[in-house]
């Protein structure tokens, strides 16, 4: 019996953590509805569920900030002019004409 209480422990745990780690790319609602099923007590649900707010506002915000420091040291002027010089410009365009409705 013990075996089998510590192998349910250690799949909450698992469950738990594999959560924490995707949390950055889940919505709070996804992680709330997988930790649900956990049996786990309320606080610690929702103590998990802000920490994994937590953890994708971080994660958010630092890809956030890179691609800011990223985009701020790029040249705009001569990037444009490498473009226009190294490449050709080719545009595919569609057009669909709709009747319009009638009124009567």
């Amino acid at each position: 019996m013990s075996e089998k209480k510590d192998s349910a422990i250690g799949d909450i745990i698992k469950k738990v953590v594999s959560v924490g780690v995707g949390a950055a790319f889940m919505t709070e609602e996804s992680v709330k509805k997988i930790l649900e099923d956990l049996p786990l007590p309320k606080d610690i649900i929702s103590g998990l569920v802000q920490n994994a707010k937590g953890a994708k506002e971080d994660f958010t915000n630092g890809i956030r900030e890179e691609l800011r420091n990223y985009l701020a040291k790029l040249d705009a002027t001569k990037l444009a002019s490498d473009l226009l010089d190294n490449y050709d410009i080719e545009v595919e365009a569609k057009f669909k004409f709709k009747k319009k409705n009638e009124k009567k």
